[in-house]
């Protein structure tokens, strides 16, 4: 029978500071301990695989350790220790609330509690997946969660904390744990690797930390996987092909023909990928990943979320986001988004996907042409501004390519039916027509737009037929 242990029970956390990627929330334990500030029940919660069981296991030694160290951790040394590290200890029980969820199990819990710890202080109870239990299991749980004896300590454990009714929240101390970074997850990777004499690449290791998504039990799982499909040597390659994970070129090649609008090319790289046995879905869901990580490369402020380690790739990823505008890549990723949504009650979704590409390329060609061309101006009359004013008017514009020189202007003006203007007046002669305006046949103008249309920039005129003002 083979004496091989998985990686992820092999290497797992002993202690508070082997435990990766918790650092404030096991300094705050470790201070609990050390200030002797401990509560009757704590409620551990969080993503899977981030080591809330462990910790769990690790801070129910830790409080009945009998020779702490300086620094918050346990002896190792002692009775209780040593019967812990060797599974034999009293004090501890772990149950699985998700096989073991009705009132008779909470009820045997609670007859478990009248007896007190022969060996340390408490008696520590690791209830796992708690969100599992009954209803009626939490309510019998209520008044034995609130007021325990005091040698009873419960932990419970959840990936699910929105499923616990708010009394049994409201009767623990709540800790969060988070994912666990990039980062973190390649050094351990690293780690292990330099343990075991496995050859590792960082670009491998990298993927294998994304593919775990925050969890390091997944990592590890992966790490394994990995390892004996590559007879212990790691590569880019093979994690790519065990994992069947798109390569970062083709996301590369593809944004690159996006950019420039050929949509032949897009096209002709989506085959590839299909040719190579990838997901349509796992292509959105890459690509709508890439926009995201060029998008938060642009901005200096947002970098910090760009989780790729590899320094190379970073360099990639840098330098095509100077390529691309903003205003491209929210669209981007409005686009990819509406795709994905639709993917699933599309039953052509070759054609959706492709139809994402060839809108992409539009997009880009379009973003590029309104950049050169200048935009219309139209300037709002003042008297629509004005309270309780009905006006219906008319508006005869301009385009701004064509100058206008100022001879033309009463030829312009005499085009417009019902239209009296005079160039000779001054701007003071205009304001005082204002007081004898009469209906159907007088222009409104004021200072700055007389001066606005001297300057030859595009002309407005606004024939007023009718007006009500009400005051």
């Amino acid at each position: 029978m083979s004496d091989y242990i998985v990686s992820a029970r092999r290497y797992r956390p002993a202690t508070f500071q082997s435990v990766v990627g918790q650092r404030p929330l096991i300094t705050t334990l470790k201070n609990a301990i050390q200030n002797s500030k401990l509560a009757h029940a704590y409620l551990f919660c969080g993503p899977r695989g981030v080591g809330k069981t462990t910790c769990a296991r690790i801070f129910a030694k830790t409080i009945n350790c009998t020779c702490l160290k300086e620094d918050g951790e346990a002896c190792n040394e002692c009775d209780f220790c040593q019967s812990f590290n060797e599974n034999r200890s009293h004090n501890i029980y772990e149950l699985d609330a998700a096989s073991n969820n009705s009132v008779e199990n909470i009820r045997f819990l609670t007859e478990q509690m009248r007896i007190p710890p022969q060996i340390g202080h408490y008696k520590v109870y690791i209830i796992d997946e708690v969100h599992m239990l009954s209803t009626s299991a939490f309510n019998a749980f209520l008044k034995t969660l609130e007021e325990p004896p005091h040698h009873a300590m419960f932990i419970l454990a959840t990936t699910e904390k929105y499923k616990i009714i708010p009394t049994i929240l409201s009767r623990c101390q709540i800790y969060d744990f988070s994912r666990i970074t990039i980062n973190d997850i390649v050094e351990y990777l690293e780690y292990i690797a330099q343990n075991e004499n496995i050859s590792t690449e960082r670009e491998a290791l990298n993927i294998i930390a994304q593919k775990a998504d925050g969890g390091m039990r997944d990592a590890l799982s992966i790490f394994d996987r990995v390892a004996s499909f590559s007879a212990n040597n790691i590569t880019y390659q093979s994690v790519i092909e065990n994992l069947n994970v798109l390569d970062y070129e083709y996301y590369f090649r593809l944004v690159e023909a996006i950019l420039i609008g050929d949509v032949s090319c897009s096209l002709l790289i989506l085959n590839k990928i299909i040719r190579k046995g990838f997901d349509l879905q796992q292509v959105i869901v890459g690509l709508s990943d890439f926009f995201r990580d060029i998008m938060v490369c642009k901005d200096p402020q947002t970098i910090v979320l760009f989780e790729i380690g590899d320094s190379a790739i970073r360099e990639k990823y840098l330098n095509l986001s100077k390529q691309c505008t903003s205003d491209f890549l929210y669209n981007a990723l409005e686009l990819s988004n509406e795709c994905d949504l639709n993917y699933r009650y599309s039953k052509n979704k070759r054609l959706l996907v492709e139809l994402l590409l060839i809108r992409l390329c539009q997009l880009c060609c379009q973003l590029l042409t309104d950049g050169k061309d200048k935009k219309k101006r139209v300037i709002e009359p003042l008297i629509a501004k004005e309270k309780n004013v009905s006006v219906k008017q008319e508006q005869v514009f301009v385009s701004e390519k064509k100058s206008i020189i100022e001879s033309e202007i009463p030829d312009l003006l005499l085009k417009v039916n019902k239209l009296r203007f005079s160039l000779k007046k001054s701007t003071e002669d205009i304001d005082n027509e204002r007081n004898q305006v009469y209906p159907q046949q007088q222009l409104f103008t004021d200072k700055e737009k007389f001066e606005f249309l001297t300057k030859k920039n595009p002309v407005l005129i606004i024939l007023v037929e009718t007006f009500n003002l009400s005051y």
